[in-house]
């Protein structure tokens, strides 16, 4: 497939809307697969550091 200018590739034969907005979700989701299990282990440690803590001053 050939497109003539960049508006054309951005309209992409108008299913540019379907595209894109397909290609965003996909990069939403790849970026909540890196970002949560990120914030899920800093919450662990963060709970494991309090418990400790708590256990220490006992």
């Amino acid at each position: 497939m050939s497109f003539t200018s960049f508006a054309e590739f951005l309209a992409m034969g108008t299913h540019g809307v379907y595209v894109w907005l397909s290609f965003g979700i996909s990069l939403g989701v790849l970026a909540l697969n890196v970002v949560l299990p990120l914030l899920a282990r800093r919450r662990y440690l963060q709970d494991e550091a309090r418990r400790l803590r708590r256990e220490e001053s006992q």
